[in-house]
């Protein structure tokens, strides 16, 4: 059977990652986490000290963008891939809410999103990948032979996020991380490179009142019948 390219695009805490994940592994295909690439990114700017509530110093991350190299290794016991910043796995440490405040600016910035972007292409030049993001369908794989584009209300995503955070331990409130997720919703729809937006042959799957079993059935339907008609 021909594998195909699956683009999976949509707002912060959505879940797009687990789908993403479930579809790859069902598939066999490769997973790729581009929003993991930009955790990484951003957790290596907060390294540096080039950015803070306070301050961005955007032209020092731009200068030292060929000192960041990101890979992803295969964890057999999670059965999925972790990404790794410089040779070391920061697959946890890009999680936290802290990393989530910043990234959305630093995916702002055009020179790190030429950057990732080519290198995700790279990453689906032999198909047979599922990758999950803000552009994946519009900008990464625009020739995506299947595009979704997953959402969910604002206070749904928030309390799936604050549930997720709470059990790792973080020490956060709910109305932090609503406040997180509106705002990344602003930032990434308004940003002139590459905002967040549907493709327009993107299938939007709505979530709010899904359970994790539904939503697969019922995306895992769409793409066994596109598969049939390849």
């Amino acid at each position: 059977m021909n594998k195909i390219t699956i683009a999976i695009d949509g707002f912060s805490s959505t879940g797009k990652s687990t789908i993403a994940k479930q579809l790859a592994q069902k598939l066999h295909y490769v997973y790729v986490d581009s929003g993991a690439m930009y955790r990484a990114v951003t957790f290596y700017a907060m390294q540096q000290e080039y950015i803070s509530e306070c301050y961005f110093f955007k032209d020092k991350l731009i200068n030292n963008l060929e000192d960041i190299h990101l890979s992803f290794c295969y964890n057999s016991e999670l059965g999925f891939a972790e990404i790794f910043l410089n040779n070391v796995n920061v697959e946890n440490d890009i999680r936290s809410l802290e990393v989530s405040n910043f990234v959305s600016r630093i995916a702002e910035v055009p020179e790190v999103r030429r950057k990732l972007v080519e290198q995700q292409q790279e990453f689906g030049k032999n198909k047979g990948v599922v990758m999950d993001g803000r552009d994946i369908g519009t900008v990464v794989f625009p020739d995506a032979e299947l595009k979704f584009f997953i959402n969910a209300s604002a206070d749904k995503r928030a309390k799936r996020r604050f549930d997720e955070l709470i059990k790792k331990g973080d020490k956060v409130t709910y109305n932090e991380i609503l406040k997180n997720v509106e705002y990344r919703d602003r930032i990434d729809s308004t940003r002139e490179d590459s905002p967040l937006i549907k493709a327009i042959d993107a299938i939007e799957i709505d979530n709010s009142d899904l359970s994790l079993t539904e939503q697969f059935d019922k995306i895992y339907e769409i793409v066994q019948n596109k598969l049939r008609n390849i």
